[in-house]
């Protein structure tokens, strides 16, 4: 049962003194707190940044107060992968998150902002794409707060990518570092940190990140351990090597001696579907053995990634451009043909994002679908796409079960992400596809998952989205209602909240987010953004200037 009223969560006030006034009341709320505890009817205060009491505040003053009429109250949420490094720079409204009630993008998969060199500068501008930006700064700490002084409506914080790291001190040659290359790698670790960064990520299915052995993880792990951050990563297989690559994981938690999450967690394609359960057990025993090892997801049983990945390992060795080199490479062609074994049959693959304009007339077309238009092979027509495109294509695998995904939504262990950009549905964005995760992830926490089907309670599913990722990330006063901590607030209507964004028409924003607040400043108000733009740099816990 609902509790009435809750005590209030607010110093007594003598009698003699005049009464306190808020910059914000918001009244008669149902307030989910992100604790996992039961909603409570009351009041939230804020006051500049700060959420200021919480209660009956009765006839408490407010510069503004808003009826909520017992709509949801909760904290913001979290999107532990998001792709929005770029897509802020464009816009930094972040539009199809903030209506889903994000108040933080978590960045940095395997990759990151910075650290960069000149010639990784010069890399980054070549490969551009629709977004067009200057490259004002060098190190992931001076992009962070670029993006804070330009002016974001979400709060951003990044993992330092090791492939990034690898780049920087190795480039794309595929082999160990050297103990000279290794020290490096570990000082740049070091500033990151200092800077501000979370933790050290890794996405062990792409060059250069996955050049790193298990060792130079654990090493570049164990710098990242000494400042309190996680290691997080893309592990190195989501299909017949799963659950070796959770081992990996694993050990590299237990050997650095550092909190360990899983990147988007799933079994891909349908002969490893089985595994998950052996995947959840491994990572129980893990918490139950003293190891803090999470997970986190999207909400839906379609993934998203280059077409690439469907070639042959050899073929992709030394990043994009040495593999668009083979695959033009006419000598080479029946030996890649030959090789090639699609991890997920073509009738399944959607192809959704092109550089070339004049190949997105096959956006939202199935590989079968093109081979069939171009009278070619599947496989064909996926090295010709790659060569004419002059990029890796990003496509949506149709690979996962249904049934997994709810084994994992309820995972107390488990928070949620997009692995998308934040967008608006118009101008730049919508030239291209995208996949509907990166609309309406969140909000089928909320929705399809606890409302519609009861895979979970209501106040569960804010805890995952809230407190739980705040609490993995060890970030200061973030994730909870609570007095004195920063006032990253979201009203919802949980009979209304929904995803609308599908695979045919991706760029609908979700319904039911009523008001968001981001650092006490309201950035959507009766669901329309207001263009403020409070977020800040959220730093890890090991940042120097604390």
């Amino acid at each position: 049962m609902m509790k009435k009223i809750f005590p209030v969560l607010i110093l007594l006030i003598s009698a003699c003194t005049s009464p306190i006034e808020y910059d914000i009341i918001l009244k008669n709320g149902t307030i989910y707190e992100g604790s996992g505890n039961e909603p409570f009817i009351g009041d939230v205060a804020i006051s500049a940044d700060t959420i200021a009491a919480i209660g009956d505040l009765g006839d408490a003053k407010g510069k503004k107060v808003v009826d909520l009429q017992q709509l949801a109250v909760a904290p913001g949420f979290i999107n532990m992968l998001s792709w929005a490094n770029v897509s802020l720079i464009e816009d930094g409204r972040s539009q199809s998150d903030i209506r889903q009630g994000v108040t933080l993008e978590v960045l940095g998969e395997g990759s990151s902002m910075g650290p960069l060199s000149d010639t990784m500068k010069i890399e980054m501008v070549e490969n551009q794409g629709d977004i067009k930006y200057d490259i004002k700064w060098t190190t992931l700490g001076e992009y962070l707060q670029y993006m804070e002084e330009k002016g974001v409506s979400t709060n951003v914080a990044s993992f330092v990518g090791n492939g990034t790291i690898r780049k920087h001190i190795i480039g794309y040659e595929n082999r160990l570092a050297s103990d000279e290359e290794l020290a490096k790698m570990k000082t740049l670790v070091k500033q990151a940190m200092e800077e501000g960064a979370v933790g050290i990520s890794s996405s062990l299915l792409y060059a250069p990140s996955s050049y790193a052995n298990t060792e130079e993880l654990i090493e570049l792990a164990k710098v990242a351990s000494k400042y309190n951050g996680m290691y997080i990563s893309h592990i190195r297989s989501e299909g017949d090597e799963l659950l070796e690559a959770i081992d990996e994981l694993i050990t590299i938690s237990r050997e650095a001696k550092i909190a360990a999450e899983v990147y988007h967690l799933k079994a891909s394609g349908q002969s490893n579907w089985q595994k998950m359960d052996q995947v959840i057990e491994k990572i129980e025993q893990a918490r139950k053995d003293g190891l803090a090892v999470t997970a986190d997801m999207y909400t839906y049983s379609a993934s998203s990634t280059g077409l690439h990945v469907q070639l042959p390992d050899w073929v992709r060795d030394g990043g994009i451009e040495a593999m668009i080199e083979r695959l033009a490479d006419a000598s080479l062609r029946d030996k890649i043909l030959n090789d090639i074994e699609f991890r997920n049959p073509p009738e399944r693959i959607l192809l959704t994002g092109f550089r070339n304009e004049d190949l997105r007339k096959y956006a939202g077309k199935r590989l079968n679908e093109v081979a069939e238009i171009l009278g070619k092979s599947p496989a064909e027509t996926m090295i010709d796409l790659i060569v004419e495109d002059d990029s890796r294509i990003q496509v949506v695998y149709f690979s996962m079960s249904d049934e997994n995904i709810k084994k994992k939504v309820v995972l107390p262990w488990m928070s949620f992400c997009s692995d998308a950009g934040s967008y608006t549905n118009e101008g730049v964005f919508v030239k291209q596809i995208t996949h509907p995760r990166a609309y309406g992830s969140f909000t089928r926490v909320l929705g399809k998952f606890a409302r519609d089907e009861n895979v979970l309670t209501l106040q569960e599913g804010v805890r995952k989205l809230s407190s739980l990722p705040a609490q993995n990330l060890k970030l200061k006063k973030r994730g909870l209602l609570k007095i004195g901590n920063y006032a990253d607030v979201v009203v919802f209507d949980p009979s209304k909240i929904n995803d609308v964004a599908t695979f045919d028409k991706p760029h609908q924003y979700a319904e039911g987010m009523i008001h968001v607040w981001v650092n006490g400043v309201q950035v959507l108000e009766n669901g329309e953004h207001t263009e403020a733009k409070p977020g800040r740099f959220v730093k890890g816990p090991g940042w120097a200037g604390k």
